[in-house]
């Protein structure tokens, strides 16, 4: 009996051993380098949640991050010493999650030609820049701030709103003036102003988020705005100081309302006074990249993906939502799903050309400089692309 118990005893510990390295072969690392850190309600809390996404959608796959890579978290650490870290841990695609990481993220992808890379946000696929191991990645945002600056000019009661803006790129200059386009369509559309009065004001503090000694200080510029007289502040930065000092404003007593921004659950910061939030949804497109590295089926491209505008808010379908926020009475709800479903029939429409609504002629730059004629549509390139503020936004188009 005892020898019979021996032997089954052996046999099993065989299968486990047989088992076991079967189960660890199946498990697959990717990486996750983020600006910020994991849990700032905003850009790279939108990652790292893409990346539990990812976790439960693939059988195996395993993240590994690192957080807050920038000159004052940690200044002394590169994009190589994490990627080389990353590798050491078995990862097989890098995501490096921001723009500030562009440059480097084609350096290093030479240096691992073995790995995949996707940097979110660049252009160098697009370019012809990227080393053939890199990808680019990117969300269609410029609908989410259409629909964060309707939010705003129907809301706004002075006829002022500010957007506080991170660092000037072309990327935050279209997220800026698609703001201001929805902002002024909405503020003559369903507060019946005079869209040419409107107020649209941006301030740039230098950087995504607040770097004490380095940017201008995102709370003080918040304040700044209200007490020149917006009641509205779309934030285009990566952390929620807009909605905190509209909370505390409100509290005070002030009618202030704020639009934050990248994070669907950002409005939880000061809901009573949050109109709504654009937001990320980076986890499917997350895992159709790790899939494909998985499977051995990737390949380069350049993504610019959209909203599913049969469901904006289908996280297991859409790159592009926005939650309506609590601050919004029951007819700008009904606005904002009218709207919303403006922008949805016109961007699946197939007797229009590939265009951004909205961003329609006559459009000038802030030097007076044309942009688009008359009834003239403009290239989502040159959207992309786009090298000054528009005609009619007070602010900085360069540094």
């Amino acid at each position: 009996m005892i020898k019979k118990f021996t032997l089954a005893l052996a046999l099993l510990l065989l299968l486990l051993g047989a088992i076991i390295p079967a189960v660890a072969q199946d498990e697959f690392v990717f990486g996750l380098v983020l600006v910020g850190p994991e849990n700032d309600h905003g850009w790279s809390q939108a990652h790292f949640e893409a990346g539990r996404y990812v976790e439960a959608q693939i059988p195996g796959a395993k993240m590994v991050f690192f957080p807050s890579l920038n000159p004052a978290d940690a200044p002394e650490t590169t994009l190589n010493d994490v990627v080389s870290e990353m590798v050491d841990q078995g990862a097989k695609v890098i995501f490096t999650t921001s723009d500030s990481f562009e440059e480097d993220t084609a350096i290093v992808a030479a240096n691992f030609p073995d790995i995949t890379f996707i940097n979110v946000s660049g252009d160098d696929v697009l370019t012809g820049e990227a080393p053939s191991n890199e990808g680019n990645l990117m969300g269609q945002m410029v609908w989410g701030k259409l629909m964060a600056g309707c939010a705003a000019g129907m809301t706004t009661q002075t006829g002022s709103v500010g957007y506080l803006g991170p660092l000037i790129n072309f990327e935050t200059r279209r997220l800026a003036a698609s703001a201001y386009l929805g902002a002024r369509y909405c503020y003559q559309q369903y507060a019946g102003g005079n869209p040419d009065d409107l107020k649209f004001t941006v301030t740039w503090i230098g950087f995504w988020f607040n770097i004490p000694g380095v940017t201008l200080d995102p709370t003080e510029e918040t304040n700044t705005f209200f007490d020149n007289g917006a009641d509205v502040v779309i934030s285009g930065i990566d952390t929620t100081e807009g909605i905190v000092v509209a909370g505390q404003r409100a509290a005070q007593g002030d009618n202030v309302w704020a639009i934050p921004y990248d994070f669907q659950g950002a409005c939880a910061e000061a809901p009573d006074i949050c109109l709504g939030v654009p937001y990320f949804n980076w986890g499917p497109s997350y895992v159709n990249v790790v899939q494909a590295v998985k499977d051995g089926t990737w390949t380069q491209s350049w993504d610019w993906l959209g909203p599913d505008w049969s469901d904006i808010n289908n996280l297991d379908t859409t790159a592009i939502g926005f939650v309506l926020g609590t601050g919004l009475d029951e007819m700008q709800k009904a606005n904002m799903n009218e709207f919303i479903g403006n922008l949805a029939a016109y961007a699946t429409s197939p007797f229009v050309p590939d265009s951004f609504a909205l961003w329609q002629g006559p459009l000038s730059f802030q030097d007076g400089t044309e942009m688009a004629a008359v009834n003239q549509l403009v290239d989502p390139l040159d959207v992309w692309y786009l090298p000054q503020l528009l005609q009619g936004m007070t602010g900085a188009s360069s540094q």
